[in-house]
């Protein structure tokens, strides 16, 4: 009886256990939402993001559809004169002064002559492509500035893992010497050392932290996106690539590619078209009317054969030009045109410069990460390992294992630092040819 009353279910017990069982459910459905609800970018959804909802961008795509409303004013037609008048009131007669009055009606035409308006459309179409570029290169900055904070960021991240690493391995190293403490192997003083070097992994992992959302919050601003912080992240390689195109290839394409070139030649263009507008505009252009005058109702002269009109005229006005007053802004388009090469010649300086740049850049920051990552890194990490084992079992100091660790941990950082360089270099090089030529 005994033995059956001490294996009966308690219902208190039944009721607590099912409501913890309960509240885990609830806990993980929680938790659960709340990692659904975290949205993860990769560098091409990061890039969609930015191009639909960044402020700055959408108003320079804006000045574009500005410059194309330009289009449809420089290809007007120019609008004929109209007029109407009354003439000789009160002419010969006293008793009705509208007696003798004349209703004129004249139209007028200003024909341009030397296509002035296909210029003028022109010029303004050449405008636009301009404009297009520049605001192409305007986007590519944004891009650069985007691209360097999304690499800054994934870089927090790997720094931060480290630091969680390197802070979950001391723990480790703690635990196993707090043993040889106890077990007398290890004086009180070695493992007071021991934990105060905690407090090196703590700061570590706690300004990582901090570097970590600070870099979202730059991201998220950049996207014009309010999402909370936790549940904003990115994804994406944080590696090296250890070969390269050669030098002249990324010239070509920058050369094809970069937009401010582009639009350094487009002005050029611009600046011929302009410069021929000029000289259209130095001829003149003639007036053609048209003019018809109707005698009044209580007039003698509604006889035929001029049953309606007293009078139709043509007429033809012509300027003189005798001072052509458009001689400064000939010469003024044809200094223009040379002014916009010389810039083209310097845009395309601009472009070599910044590709070498980047490309030497980039090389250095190989030369660096190859030995960093095939021996340096490798060899912090087999001597800590070594001097830890060496020291657990008495054959090395104290401060031998810390220093081994300072430096295996100066190491890994000053590599994880390099990548985060390669990848900005990456960018800048993406930047200088005009398009993403490394991911």
């Amino acid at each position: 009886m005994l033995k059956h009353r001490h294996n009966a279910i308690n219902p208190f017990r039944a009721t607590r256990a099912l409501g913890h069982f309960c509240i885990g459910l609830l806990l993980a459905g929680c938790l659960g939402r709340n990692m659904l609800a975290q949205t993860t970018y990769t560098w091409q959804q990061l890039k969609d993001k930015f191009e639909a909802a960044n402020p700055t961008l959408q108003a320079a795509h804006l000045s574009i559809d500005e410059s194309r409303a330009q289009e449809i004013t420089a290809y007007l037609r120019p609008n004929p004169d109209f007029s109407i008048s009354a003439d000789q009131i009160g002419h010969n007669t006293t008793s009705n002064p509208f007696k003798e009055m004349l209703n004129v009606v004249s139209v007028s035409y200003l024909h341009e002559r030397q296509h002035k308006r296909e210029l003028r459309r022109d010029s303004a179409k050449v405008s636009t492509a301009v404009t297009e570029s520049t605001t192409s290169d305007q986007e590519r900055g944004l891009l650069f500035n985007l691209r360097s904070a999304f690499v800054q960021l994934l870089q927090a991240k790997a720094v931060l893992q480290n630091a969680k690493e390197n802070l979950e391995y001391w723990d480790r190293e703690l635990a196993v010497n707090r043993n040889r403490y106890n077990a007398g192997d290890l004086a009180l003083v070695d493992l007071n050392r021991l934990e105060l070097q905690r407090a090196q992994f703590e700061a570590d992992f706690e300004t990582a932290t901090v570097n970590l959302r600070t870099n979202k919050i730059q991201l998220l601003t950049m996207l014009d996106d309010r999402t909370p912080i936790d549940q904003f992240d990115v994804t994406g390689q944080y590696d090296f690539e250890e070969q390269l195109m050669p030098l002249d290839d990324f010239r070509n394409v920058a050369l094809a590619a970069r937009p401010d070139l582009k639009a350094a030649m487009q002005s050029v263009d611009l600046a011929k078209i302009n410069h021929q507008l000029a000289i259209a505009n130095g001829t003149a252009d003639p007036t053609f009317g048209f003019d018809a005058a109707a005698p009044s109702l209580t007039s003698n002269y509604l006889s035929w054969p001029f049953p309606l009109f007293e009078y139709v005229g043509f007429n033809v006005t012509v300027p003189v030009r005798i001072f052509d007053k458009n001689q400064g802004e000939k010469l003024r388009t044809q200094i223009d045109i040379g002014r916009n090469q010389r810039l083209q010649e310097a845009a395309k300086a601009q472009v070599f410069s910044d590709v070498d740049s980047a490309y030497w850049t980039l090389i250095q920051a190989l030369n660096l990460l190859k030995p960093y990552k095939a021996k340096y890194l490798p060899l912090a990490l087999d001597n800590r390992d070594r001097i830890s084992i060496s020291f657990q079992n008495g054959g090395a100091s104290l401060l031998d294992m810390l220093d081994a660790e300072k430096a295996y941990r100066d190491t890994r950082v000053a590599y994880l630092n390099l990548i985060g360089s390669y990848l900005t270099a990456a960018a800048q090089m993406n930047m200088a040819a005009g398009r993403e030529v490394m991911q």
